[in-house]
């Protein structure tokens, strides 16, 4: 099969990269600092701040429409049509790109927010009030529920080979704690601390017993939902 080169880009992740040169053959592949795979925006640093950007930018575009075309600002009317064309942009891959800085964050909450300002009813209300009233999360808090559900899945699922892998599960006979620790480890990169299987630690640790004991995944999931609700 004969390989398109137009269509291949070298991207040099890292600080002390050495920048080598790839071929494709006999032909040189260019080099790019931000390369696009599978909807995520990758750049050689890491840092998903393009990518964070990127979706920001793609969200505000329906919301936008939706602000100019629909007259109602009823939360029947609105937030059918948020949850439908605008969330999704927000919610997408965001558990595997996971932004890391708090600026990156507040830009796309602020995306949530300019939605939560056009429903009527709820100016009164701070944003968190505004997300309960309407039964959503922030962005924050829906990248952790969809952490703690994937370490459910590997720990208390069908996965747990996989889990014991990714996860170390501290054995312990007291009382105080879910029963379910995962052992904390430490790392001198900053970068690791961004991986599912450190950041999700000291949230997992915190859970209620009865959270982590779910027989099932749903009844995890509506446990998890109330605990979520009751953190600032």
């Amino acid at each position: 099969m004969k390989l398109n080169k137009g269509k291949f880009r070298v991207l040099h992740p890292g600080g002390k990269n050495p920048m080598h040169q790839s071929r494709l053959g006999a032909d040189l592949l260019e080099s790019s600092s931000a390369k696009k795979d599978l909807g995520v925006l990758v750049d050689g640093k890491l840092i998903m701040k393009q990518q964070c950007a990127l979706v920001a930018k793609k969200a505000s575009g329906p919301l936008g429409c939706i602000k100019k075309s629909v007259a109602s600002s009823w939360r029947e009317v609105l937030l059918p049509l948020y949850t439908a064309l605008v969330r999704p942009h927000l919610d997408s891959c965001i558990h595997f790109w996971a932004h890391k800085f708090k600026k990156d964050e507040e830009l796309m909450e602020r995306v949530q927010l300019k939605a939560m300002k056009m429903i009527r009813g709820l100016e009164h209300l701070l944003y968190e009030e505004r997300l309960r009233e309407l039964g959503l999360f922030s962005l924050k808090k829906t990248r952790l529920r969809r952490d703690l559900i994937n370490a459910y899945k590997y720990l208390q699922g069908g996965c747990q080979e996989e889990g014991a892998r990714l996860n170390s599960v501290v054995p312990s006979d007291r009382t105080r704690g879910n029963g379910h620790k995962q052992k904390h480890r430490k790392f001198p990169l900053n970068m690791r601390k961004n991986f599912i299987t450190l950041r999700v630690t000291e949230h997992w640790n915190r859970l209620p017993r009865e959270a982590v004991d779910s027989p099932s995944l749903e009844i995890f999931k509506t446990r998890l939902d109330n605990v979520l609700c009751s953190l600032l």
